[in-house]
């Protein structure tokens, strides 16, 4: 029950931030008098969902209401949801498998030497919640102090927000930052009540004050590659392309491989 109870105020509070981000003019809405509160009315959404503003208004309170999924469909169009937020919003409102809590993250041998078999390239991997289970020499070159303790492994989401490095390192901090944890939010809602990502938001809030004021955004992220601007010592600012490969047998564990970008090189001779 407690798990329910949780996951509706979820679907309340990712509900009311996305209507809280959209204005009357980009859904052709008439903008009259002044709002009390950002965005969308909870009746203009009702109206634009084709649905009761009752209970729409019941979803937002987090009460036990049961809708359909072609209501929450309607309700996504209506908020202007892209394809992750969408599959978020689905998977709070209980339209889509939830995963259960897991063990420990266990990584085959043959698995965490791969990393170490694309040295010199940048590689690691990393696990659901962002532990870092396997990584090369490059790796820990690139970044930091992105280092293990005796009681748990390093985490690259505790790197970014809670080690003063990682603001050096990553040159577009916060935009690399926020999509991280909209990429933490998402994976959390795919395990609502895991107790893995409960301490470790906990503890990202208590050390970050980004994290304390992105968290209710409720930005949700799939992952993905691209690219990144990183400082390296004596060398400066230097460009990365970046892939990741989702393990086959672990699709939540995830091989991440840099290498420089060469675009801007000069043809050779």
């Amino acid at each position: 029950m407690h798990q329910q109870s949780e996951q509706r105020r979820e679907l309340a509070a990712f509900l009311r931030s996305r209507r809280e981000r959209i204005t009357p003019d980009q859904v052709g809405l008439p903008s009259t008098g002044r709002r009390r509160t950002p965005g969308l009315r909870r009746e203009e959404v009702a109206l634009l969902a084709g649905m009761s503003a009752t209970w729409y208004t019941y979803l937002e309170q987090g009460r036990d209401v049961r809708a359909s999924y072609q209501v929450f469909d309607a309700l996504a169009t209506a908020l202007q949801l892209d394809r992750y937020e969408r599959g978020h919003l689905f998977q709070l409102a209980g339209h889509a498998p939830a995963a259960e809590a897991e063990e420990p993250e266990a990584l085959a041998a043959e698995v965490a030497a791969v990393p170490l078999l694309l040295q010199p390239h940048p590689a690691y991997i990393i696990g659901a919640t962002y532990d870092v289970l396997s990584y090369n020499r490059a790796a820990d070159e690139l970044f930091p102090n992105l280092t293990a303790t005796a009681d748990r492994p390093a985490n690259f989401a505790r790197w970014v927000f809670l080690e003063p490095a990682a603001r050096d390192v990553l040159v577009d901090w916060e935009p690399e930052a926020r999509g991280l944890l909209a990429r933490l939010r998402t994976l959390a809602g795919r395990h609502p009540g895991d107790v893995r990502y409960t301490r470790q938001i906990d503890e990202l809030k208590s050390g970050s004050p980004e994290v304390r004021a992105w968290w209710p955004r409720y930005d949700v992220q799939a992952r993905h590659g691209g690219r990144k601007r990183l400082r390296r010592p004596g060398r400066g600012t230097v460009d990365f392309t970046y892939t990741a490969f989702h393990l086959a047998e672990q699709p939540e564990q995830t091989l991440v491989i840099y290498s420089e970008d060469q675009l801007d090189a000069p043809a050779a001779d």
